[in-house]
């Protein structure tokens, strides 16, 4: 922030179910949403942990909880192991399309369909376009929807916000049915080598968490950066890291 412009103020929200460990209470700081930051002052928060959901930029901040850690990939010293080079090679048949952030029927009965088979009952699969377009969307961040393609068949999107110092990943659908591509590894590897051409130095991919399966994913792509204290440090394996 320069010193002419007023910091937003954070909240704390109410206690509330944690969506990733089951009978856990969550909170999470969030940011004076009457306060809308543009791309640059939220890769700042960006570098604090913080993450963003629609408009509302949050962090998760729960007594006696630490299982949400934030990480990053250094891209630049990113290497692919024999799985990813797999899953890179399978899909070398896709295109990649770049798509303003608006509305799309298209869009919105795939981003149903998954949900549906990948996460049903996890409460985001509700057939409402406006919830949809305030989930991914943001009035203020300059995002990108990549649109993933065999030929003329749109079989993914990834959501990614654009920052003076890296990608965003923020949320990526695909074809439940496309099992055999792994597409969501794919996003995550073309998204790193999006950043690399654009000379941006992170790719974040929100938060790693241990005991989630839907969440520990992110531990497969080293090298991988943690904030831990405050701090951004490398992790070369993150299970025999004490304390995480």
């Amino acid at each position: 922030m320069t010193s002419h412009q007023k910091s937003p103020e954070i909240f704390l929200s109410m206690p509330h179910p944690c969506s990733y460990l089951p009978g856990r209470t969550a909170t999470s700081l969030f940011l004076d949403p009457r306060q809308p930051l543009d791309s640059r002052q939220y890769a700042g928060f960006m570098r604090l942990g913080f993450r963003r959901s629609g408009d509302l930029i949050y962090r998760p901040h729960c007594r006696g909880c630490k299982a949400c850690i934030p990480v990053r990939i250094p891209v630049d010293d990113f290497h692919l192991d024999r799985a990813q080079r797999r899953v890179w090679k399978r899909n070398q048949d896709l295109s990649i399309t770049p798509r303003s952030p608006l509305y799309s029927q298209e869009h919105f009965n795939l981003y149903q369909r998954y949900q549906t088979r990948r996460h049903p009952g996890g409460g985001m699969d509700d057939p409402d376009p406006q919830k949809y377009v305030n989930f991914l969307g943001s009035q203020h961040i300059n995002t990108v929807f990549y649109e993933i393609h065999r030929q003329t068949l749109l079989l993914g999107v990834a959501v990614t916000d654009i920052l003076p110092d890296g990608l965003s990943a923020v949320y990526t659908f695909f074809d439940p049915d496309e099992k055999r591509r792994s597409l969501g590894v794919y996003a995550i590897l073309w998204q790193i080598l999006q950043a690399r051409e654009r000379r941006l130095p992170w790719l974040y991919l929100g938060y790693w968490i241990k005991e989630c399966q839907k969440m520990s994913y992110k531990g497969h792509y080293r090298p991988l950066q943690v904030l831990v204290n405050g701090h951004w440090t490398q992790i070369d394996d993150l299970h025999k890291e004490d304390g995480i």
